[in-house]
């Protein structure tokens, strides 16, 4: 049997809801010849065949067995028909509501499969639609954004490119990049004596359609930079918890999450390794990170301490070393019990002081024990907070919201645009930016159009590729393999 390829328009069935004990779950099929190998499984045949698109046909999957006295049923379901080319892919498709029992979708897929259906590829009902024309590949891609968003404004953007707002602005710049190749290459087939006589400023040297290739370069240069702020809402931060031992950072942690994840003991060194968790911070997705307090070690043997536990503590340090350079974001704790020691000052000469330094963010913790004294070396710029009694956490976490929002690697123009979705279109897109660059700067330093017009051609190309315009078969496969099965 050949192996199955993206591309061909084999009938395809696959499960498009988790394999688990649940009211219903939902099958897919599409293909060619669908609504016919589904009825030879179906209890109610010509209904089904003759069923408009749009409609539900209640009925029964039953044994496919042409040697059974009578046909065995397999489970009661109802049939959504759609025909081509009003479907999601493009194609005959059909998707069948069975019982979510685990034991009823396996014996509905087998019976499918019997039927001559074969199991889909991971996306590659999303990758039917492209190839039908009923998705150009930035909504294709967004599909997969919306199944993995984690809050609410991630949806939000994920909806907005899958309603067409990207390809809409990246097919208007192409059109003007178009004008510009097309008023480029209406000069070069000109002689050189017509240029000579021209009267018009935009001869040789000069760059037909300037206004519209710099316009399109704006445009380009605004959709590219709002990548980063949008990275913030899709895939989120990480903000690490530290400070010395016993500043309290696990019972933050454990409040943050509502949860009790990590230990909390009057023992100062009890979270040897750091602990991560989600949490959801002003519609940003935020792993945060509980570390091991920060210390210098005394490894000398002494009766009271134990050489391995010394190794494990040290062990642990070092990881939350590793981790801070990591972080997005840094919440040093600081044990108000016990006010600022040289230990903090010293940490915090190390990560705050340096320009272009990580945002951190200074909590005065125990404010319930010891109201924040003597902080004038912190020039007022701290969170003074119970991760106690809860007192101050909703000032910390909106400072926390507003650092990641004003850190350099998210900040956006005020105007109104959306960003590429994912990593491809981001490079695409910098790609065509930066060919309309070398063009312009080219054309200021006077270089004759024949050398400037391939650079046009490149960036039309690279904005096609974004859009599906320009075909490329491996990276269709890279991208469509990473969906689910079912979509």
């Amino acid at each position: 049997m050949n192996k199955p390829v993206y591309g061909d328009s084999d009938p395809i069935a696959a499960l498009a809801t988790p394999l688990s004990e649940s009211a219903l779950a939902l099958i897919r099929t599409s293909g060619e010849g669908t609504l016919e190998l589904l009825a030879k499984v179906f209890s109610r045949p010509k209904k089904l065949i003759i069923a408009p698109t749009g409609t539900v046909v209640h009925g029964w999957i039953v044994g496919l067995d042409e040697n059974a006295a009578q046909q065995s049923l397999i489970d009661e379901v109802l049939v959504s028909v759609f025909k081509s080319p009003k479907s999601y892919t493009g194609e005959d498709s059909a998707e069948i509501s069975c019982h979510g029992g685990i034991a009823a979708i396996k014996a509905v897929l087998a019976e499918l499969k019997k039927a001559g259906f074969r199991e889909a590829l991971p996306g590659e009902f999303t990758f039917r639609a492209f190839m039908n024309g009923k998705l150009d590949l930035t909504r294709a891609e967004s599909v997969m954004e919306l199944v993995s968003a984690k809050t609410g404004r991630s949806r939000e953007l994920a909806v907005q490119r899958l309603a067409g707002a990207l390809e809409k602005e990246i097919s208007s710049v192409k059109a003007l990049l178009v004008d510009v190749l097309a008023g480029t290459e209406i000069y070069l087939d000109y002689s050189e004596d017509e240029f000579s006589t021209s009267t018009d400023d935009e001869i040789i040297g000069r760059l037909p359609e300037r206004k519209l290739a710099e316009q399109a370069a704006s445009r380009l240069k605004i959709i590219s930079e709002h990548w980063q702020r949008e990275r913030l809402f899709v895939e989120g931060a990480l903000a690490v918890l530290t400070g010395r031992p016993n500043a309290g950072k696990s019972s933050l942690f454990n409040y943050l999450l509502r949860e009790e994840r990590s230990i909390v003991t009057e023992t100062p060194a009890t979270t040897r390794d750091w602990i991560e968790a989600l949490i959801v911070v002003e519609d940003i997705p935020l792993r945060l990170a509980d570390t091991a307090g920060l210390r210098e070690l005394q490894l000398e043997k002494s009766q009271e301490a134990d050489s391995k536990s010394c190794e494990a503590e040290q062990i642990g340090i070092k990881r939350s070393h590793e981790l801070l350079e990591k972080a997005d974001i840094i919440l040093y704790l600081i044990d108000g019990s016990e006010g600022i020691t040289a230990e903090d000052r010293e940490f915090l000469s190390r990560y705050k002081e340096p320009p272009g330094s990580k945002p951190i963010i200074i909590i005065w913790n125990k404010v319930d024990l010891a109201p924040a004294c003597n902080t004038e070396e912190l020039g007022g710029d701290f969170i003074a907070l119970s991760a106690k009694t809860g007192e101050g956490i909703l000032a910390l976490t909106c400072a926390v919201a507003d650092q990641l929002k004003t850190s350099p690697s998210s900040k956006t123009p005020k105007e109104a645009a959306l960003g590429p979705g994912t990593l491809r279109q981001k490079e695409l897109l910098d790609l065509a930016l930066l060919s309309l660059k070398e063009a312009l700067t080219l054309a200021d330093l006077g270089e004759p159009l024949d050398i400037i017009s391939p650079l046009f051609r490149s960036a039309i190309e690279a904005l096609g590729e974004i859009t599906g315009d320009v075909s490329n078969a491996d990276i269709f496969h890279t991208m469509f393999s990473r969906f689910c099965v079912g979509k």
